[in-house]
């Protein structure tokens, strides 16, 4: 054998280097978690876009083909339809109150269990209740307490507040209220709607805000205190920088989630009387008209919105919020 060949059966037979096995380790490591994502997440969204192009009733998905009949006749059905704008600004309406609500909400209960005190531990637990509870459940709760028959809210309204008449909460698309002489109509479903996530989902807000807020050094406050700060200055110049990112990140989160949302404002109005959003819009193309391409494709639209707000705010917002809390 000649020194040539020595030379390269040694090559081939010397062990992997440590970079070539930790190379190997994260490859074996990330192949489930990309097996998984490939399947649930990238397979349906291909699905989908598949389908927005294509005519699709439900009784054709099994016999539908990448290469079918491709046109923009769904999303031609989906921005002429009546009622598509309507329920696009109704969806923004919920989401920017919904998530509005709940970081207010979450902010001030964050503030108010931040000191020890006894029972402290009991209340923060109670706080969680509305996320960890069945969303079912807590639905059910909220019509039978609204209901206008036998609801407890319109009890306490005629027994305290001298209500003539009970209210529909969820029933009514609109309610006259009259304020110093004037009179105007509030969006009573879609405010019940909004108070109903604001309250199921303020827990969220709370444990990020809570854990932001254990995190600052007490001096910081302590020496705030000592040159005079009032409490509201306080909060303004001392605690509010420290909370801005946290309150950016909540905010971009708790506005994907609702802007997305279906199951609470279904289960609470069914999209009637003013709170039809856009995913219940989906969810009716799909189960009373069987159009399984207007359906994936007006949640495409609903994603290219989303997408394009999201832009916005990291173009225009997300730099100013880094420059406060630095």
């Amino acid at each position: 054998m000649s020194t040539a060949e020595t030379g390269t059966t040694t090559r081939r037979k010397s062990p992997p280097t440590v970079s070539e096995r930790e190379n190997r380790a994260g490859l074996a490591f990330v192949s489930p978690t990309f097996l998984v994502v490939l399947v649930v997440v990238v397979v349906p969204i291909l699905w989908t876009v598949l389908l927005a192009f294509q005519y699709a009733k439900l009784v054709d998905i099994q016999q539908m083909s990448l290469f079918g009949n491709w046109s923009l006749e769904n999303f031609d059905k989906v921005f002429g339809s009546p009622g598509f704008w309507t329920s696009l600004g109704t969806t923004l309406v919920y989401t920017v109150g919904s998530t509005a609500g709940s970081l207010l909400l979450g902010l001030v209960a964050a503030l108010a269990l931040r000191r020890p005190f006894r029972g402290r531990g009991l209340m923060r637990g109670s706080m969680l209740l509305p996320y960890v509870a069945p969303v079912v459940a807590v639905a059910f709760v909220w019509e039978v307490a609204l209901s206008p028959q036998y609801g407890i809210v319109n009890e306490w309204g005629a027994r305290l507040l001298g209500w003539d008449r009970p209210i529909a909460f969820l029933s009514a698309r609109s309610y006259e209220v009259s304020l110093f002489g004037a009179h105007f109509d509030l969006p009573l479903a879609l405010l019940t709607v909004i108070a109903f996530e604001t309250w199921r989902y303020f827990p969220f807000a709370f444990l990020f805000l809570l854990a932001r807020l254990q995190a600052v050094p007490d001096g910081i406050e302590e020496a705030a205190k000592v040159d005079g700060a009032t409490p509201s200055q306080r909060f303004r110049y001392v605690l509010l920088p420290q909370l801005m990112p946290v309150i950016a990140l909540l905010s971009v989160l708790r506005f994907i989630m609702t802007f997305n949302k279906f199951d609470d404002v279904y289960l609470l109005t069914g999209g009637g009387a003013g709170t039809e959003v856009v995913a219940v819009r989906v969810y009716d193309f799909l189960t009373s008209r069987y159009d399984v391409g207007a359906a994936a494709a007006q949640a495409l639209v609903l994603a290219a919105i989303l997408m394009v707000l999201l832009g916005l705010y990291f173009t225009f917002f997300a730099k100013k919020v880094e420059e406060e809390a630095s």
